[in-house]
């Protein structure tokens, strides 16, 4: 495979390779794909995260009587003035 990488790009790794830090351009855009796709999976389990507790949620509120929105925002504000 080949790719082109645009001058910021070449820069970028340029500048890492002189650093000392990283042998050879190969490594610097391996741990950059290995890093993306860490990134890729923890947005990914946060999504599922999310989506169950959106889940929870929905389902505990089939079974709670209905809020005043203006009461339960009044008393998040109330919260953070008594945290802070």
């Amino acid at each position: 495979m080949s790719i082109n990488l645009t001058p910021d790009q070449e820069r970028f790794i340029e500048t890492k390779l002189q650093t000392g830090k990283y042998r050879s351009t190969e490594e610097v855009l391996e741990i950059a794909l290995r890093l993306l796709d860490e990134y890729d999976r923890s947005e990914a389990e946060w999504v599922e995260d999310v989506r169950a507790k959106i889940d929870a949620v929905i389902e505990a509120s089939a079974h709670t009587d209905p809020v005043n929105g203006e009461t339960f925002v009044s008393g998040i504000l109330e919260r953070f003035r008594q945290a802070s």
